[in-house]
């Protein structure tokens, strides 16, 4: 099976990359849409720039397209991306998310690709264990929730971190994986990476209740 992944850098793109490869699927590409508005609904933002150095890393080629305001023309730069990945099938990385999901494949139907959910309505809390299990080096890269503040930027999400998220979902009723908005992730290293990817610089940026972890400069070691 020749797939496309739909890729972030975050931990679930990420981690649903790996399973379609121990799955034995042959991921012809990755596929990361940069879109124009920051707050877009359907996609991933913080440091999506990194992205090419993560598609190296991983050794497999990106196809990036760039995506205007509105959810139409974020669905239509993702058929364009599709389409040129010539992938009989699409992996995305959602877990509980309707909307994002319900839209992914309205796209890839159209195109009469199939989509593949590897971690679709698992539970929240199994899955936090398999990122931990698999030894990803996940970093906090925006939070925008009661309960996470600027100390969360640039964060492992180690053992600890992962208490810490369950304690929220107990608490306020945050997502542990971040699924309703409340986190994004960025992730330096996992099993299917051939060469780490190291933060040179960093900055915190806070804006009133949210910020995030901006990485101004990094390579691969």
């Amino acid at each position: 099976m020749r797939v496309a992944a739909l890729f972030s850098g975050g931990k679930d793109s990420t981690y649903a990359t790996y399973v379609a490869q121990q799955r034995g699927w042959d991921v012809t590409h990755l596929v990361s849409i940069r879109p124009r508005d920051p707050a877009s609904m359907l996609y991933h933002v913080p440091n999506l720039h990194l992205t090419p150095l993560l598609a190296e890393a991983m050794g497999i080629p990106l196809v990036t397209e760039d995506a205007g305001v509105g959810e139409r023309e974020e669905l239509d730069a993702l058929g364009r991306a599709i389409r040129r990945t010539d992938a009989e099938g699409v992996v995305v990385g959602a877990i509980a998310s309707d909307y994002q999901h319900a839209r992914v494949n309205r796209v890839a139907h159209g195109l009469g690709v199939r989509v593949f959910a590897p971690l679709w309505r698992r539970d929240p809390e199994a899955l936090l264990g398999d990122y931990l299990a698999a030894r990803m080096d996940i970093r906090f890269s925006a939070v925008s929730a009661e309960g996470l503040d600027a100390s969360w930027l640039g964060r492992p999400l180690d053992a600890t971190a992962a208490r810490d998220l369950l304690r929220l979902r107990d608490r306020v009723r945050l997502h542990p994986c971040g699924e309703g908005g409340e986190f994004e992730t960025l992730v330096l290293h996992a099993p299917n990476f051939r060469r780490r990817l190291e933060v040179e610089e960093a900055e915190n940026v806070w804006q009133g209740t949210s910020g995030y972890w901006d990485v101004r400069r990094a390579r691969l070691a």
